[in-house]
């Protein structure tokens, strides 16, 4: 894909995300706010320290690279560069965010949800298998869609979503974020790799399998992790 064409898909997707950036952050009370890193005994801040004005440039405001390929060389075949408020100060208070992802051939990127935002996908190039599942509220309804070039997709706020690969070449895609520091939560993970581990007994109890299984795929995730 070309630099302007690039630019393009990326100026849309932040528009589109702009469209739901007050979803959940909150408004801004000035006019910037580049995040700084806290203070030595400051209070805990629900955001960023601001930094002072006077001392911004606008280099606080830019991110690049984001048009060079990630290596998918993983047991999942995908990676993500997020470009959240840690990589780009100058998204403080601005309720927005995003993310590249690329995905080798076969490459998931896992069930995981985000607990401080909505999501918007812009497939740029491949062919992906994208859905979510809604809450207990309404019977787990599971939402799917292939997706190509173009396509656009939304994962509401909170829901567990992925998306999988399924064409034969290398994917890429680009998502907004309704929060400057979205968070992610991968289910797997949390499950199976927490810290102090969850008891086997709860686990297998809630998945309805052998305490067996749970042992083994907590083993797996603790060598993978």
């Amino acid at each position: 894909m070309t630099n302007s064409a690039w630019l393009s898909a990326s100026l849309a997707l932040l528009a589109l995300a702009l469209s739901f950036a007050d979803a959940y952050d909150p408004s801004p009370l000035q006019d910037i706010c580049v995040a700084v890193q806290e203070p030595k005994n400051a209070l805990f801040v629900n955001g960023k320290f601001c930094k002072n004005p006077a001392l911004t440039t606008a280099n606080d405001f830019l991110f690049s690279g984001l048009q060079v390929p990630r290596s998918t060389a993983n047991p999942l075949g995908s990676t993500v560069t997020t470009v959240f408020v840690d990589q780009l100060p100058g998204l403080n208070t601005l309720g927005i965010s995003m993310v590249r992802i690329d995905f080798g051939i076969g490459g998931l990127n896992p069930p995981h949800f985000h607990p401080r935002g909505s999501e918007i996908l812009l497939v740029l190039e491949g062919t992906l298998y994208a859905g979510f599942v809604t809450s207990n509220q309404l019977n787990n309804t599971f939402f799917e869609k292939v997706l190509r070039p173009g396509d656009v997709f939304v994962f509401p706020f909170g829901m567990i979503h992925f998306q999988l690969n399924v064409g034969k070449t290398n994917a890429v895609a680009i998502a907004g974020l309704s929060s400057q520091n979205p968070g992610v939560t991968t289910v797997a993970n949390d499950l199976f790799n927490a810290k102090p581990p969850i008891s086997p007994v709860v686990l297998a109890k809630g998945f309805q399998v052998d305490e067996k299984l749970v042992e083994t795929l907590q083993k797996k995730f603790w060598y993978d992790n």
